[in-house]
């Protein structure tokens, strides 16, 4: 099945950047610790980079570049003409993003106060405040070159080349990981600034790379006088409702890092981001990686007509979505703290950063399926053209996470924030689902609604079992570096064997359908 093996290919690449990314944050925390400097690096000059990512790259520019390439390439011009409207985008693109990053920098001080609440339980001096203004000035850049670089990866997608653009963010990683390794400051603030430094020479690697792989592919794409013909201002009229409809979950954290900022001590806001980061490892692996190869599998299958097929890929993408996402849930509801003390606790982050990041962790984790099903669904909108419908229900969304956050920060804490926004996921994507549905744009298929109440209890099985054993590999999770990695390489291998058991105990999965799976494989 196509789906699967592009999955996997991508899946793949994602998960070796994931793990490299928790390598970097592992790195950070011992280096930098949970105070003012990381708040000021992961709520600010990182987040920054991380939201117009995922709102642009992964998001808005894909979803509304991918249909139209997709559709001028399958017209009587062919390639040719897909490759003329690639090079009219990037006329009007490249001048655009030039402005917006100079006056990004020019306003570098009142975004920094905007994504942090002007950190104002932590009472910043005017030296402190001026140093997080200057690691946002340092970051801005990477903005403009991930855009671009998105132009080029939308057009390896539809050509089918999905692992080339999934590589690209462990060029990312592998920056940041160098830079903490070998140029790690006295200080944390030191090092700080050195992970922001790195995230813009990663931006640069990310484009070089994405650069040499269309040239590999014979694209060759040439600067144009700009013109905002039909095409360009459909691109265009597409984007901006598709950037908050794609980056809803993006955007709620953007709020919840801010309020916290205002609302929260020192720390709070780090506690958020490596629970964050953790919670992005099944998303990254599998939402981010459905998302990129529905959106163009489905706009081409439904240009065609064939409407049947489409909805079943979207069924399989739901059932592969749900199958990965509901044992990484369960696992972060029942072991949250013992995995981020196996990543995180040593150096200048304590046991007791270890605990908090560990309870907001388990709160994200409860919209985890939801997160990805966001990716999965949105596509179903986007193939047909529709991106006003998923900007509706995205603000919809956005609106209950402020009055959550309002309501449990005084209450619950730094934990308040991740429940929020995991409470806010769940109705986007109940709003998505019965708007498809409704519309006849989808239907759960028999093997759908077989699956989904055993794939449930089979991760119900795996999270008693590993509840059950954690106190084994307790002492391990903070010993050596080789042991800690070893007790989570165990801690992740036994559950991922008891849930696969267990998906075929409950009938989730049958021998039959892995024979199917096998022939379809080899028919292809």
């Amino acid at each position: 099945m196509k789906l699967v093996r592009a999955l996997g290919s991508v899946g793949g690449l994602t998960l070796a950047s994931r793990v490299l990314a928790l390598v970097r944050d592992s790195l950070a925390a011992r280096y930098v610790g949970a105070g003012f400097a990381s708040d000021a690096f992961n709520g600010v000059a990182f987040r920054l980079p991380n939201m117009f990512r995922a709102l642009f790259a992964e998001g808005a520019f894909s979803a509304a570049f991918i249909p139209l390439f997709n559709k001028k390439a399958a017209g009587d011009g062919g390639l040719p003409a897909g490759y003329d409207f690639a090079e009219r985008a990037l006329a009007v693109l490249l001048p655009v993003l030039i402005l917006f990053t100079l006056i990004l920098l020019a306003a570098a001080w009142p975004i920094t106060w905007a994504l942090s609440g002007g950190f104002a339980r932590q009472n910043p001096t005017a030296d402190q405040f001026a140093y997080a203004v200057t690691l946002s000035r340092i970051t801005i850049p990477y903005l403009a070159l991930i855009s671009l670089a998105s132009l080029l990866g939308g057009i390896l997608n539809s050509l089918d080349k999905f692992w080339v653009n999934a590589a690209a963010p462990i060029l990312l990683n592998v920056a940041m990981i160098v830079g903490l390794w070998f140029f790690h400051g006295a200080d944390e603030y030191e090092t700080a600034r050195v992970q922001a430094i790195s995230v813009t020479i990663g931006g640069a690697l990310q484009l070089l790379w994405l650069i040499l792989a269309c040239r590999r592919a014979g694209v060759t794409i040439r600067l144009k006088r700009p013109r905002f013909d039909s095409d360009v201002r459909e691109l265009l009229r597409r984007v901006i409702p598709a950037a908050a409809g794609a980056g809803a979950s993006q955007i709620n954290l953007l709020i919840s890092t801010a309020l916290s900022g205002w609302l929260l001590a020192s720390g709070s806001i780090t506690y958020i981001y490596y629970a964050d980061r953790l919670n992005q490892l099944p998303l990254g692996l599998i939402g981010i990686g459905l998302g990129t190869i529905l959106l163009p599998t489905i706009s081409r299958m439904l240009s065609k007509g064939q409407d049947a097929q489409a909805m079943e890929t979207q069924n399989r993408g739901i059932e592969l979505a749900l199958f990965l996402t509901l044992p990484a849930t369960v696992a972060f509801l029942v072991v949250a703290e013992p995995i981020v003390r196996g990543l995180f606790q040593y150096g200048r982050f304590t046991a007791e950063d270890a605990m908090r990041c560990g309870w907001a962790l388990s709160a994200f984790s409860i919209g985890l399926p939801s997160y990805v099903l966001v990716k999965v669904l949105t596509p179903g909108y986007y193939a047909r053209g529709d991106t006003k419908t998923p900007v509706r229900y995205a603000m919809l969304s956005i609106l209950i996470n402020i009055i959550g956050n309002l309501a449990m920060i005084p209450t619950l804490g730094h934990v308040g924030p991740p429940l929020a926004t995991a409470l806010s996921s769940t109705v986007n994507v109940a709003m998505l689902y019965t708007t498809l549905v409704k519309r006849g744009h989808f239907s759960a298929d028999e093997g759908l609604r077989r699956r989904i109440p055993r794939l449930a209890l089979a991760a119900l099985i795996m999270g008693a079992a590993l509840w059950a054993g954690e106190d084994l590999l307790d002492p391990w999770l903070t010993g050596s570096m080789v042991q800690r990695y070893l007790a989570l390489a165990l801690l992740v291998g036994a559950g991922v064997a008891l849930y696969g058991l267990a998906s075929f105990v409950t009938g989730a999965y049958r021998l039959s359908d892995i024979q199917a799976l096998m022939r379809r494989k080899h028919a292809h």
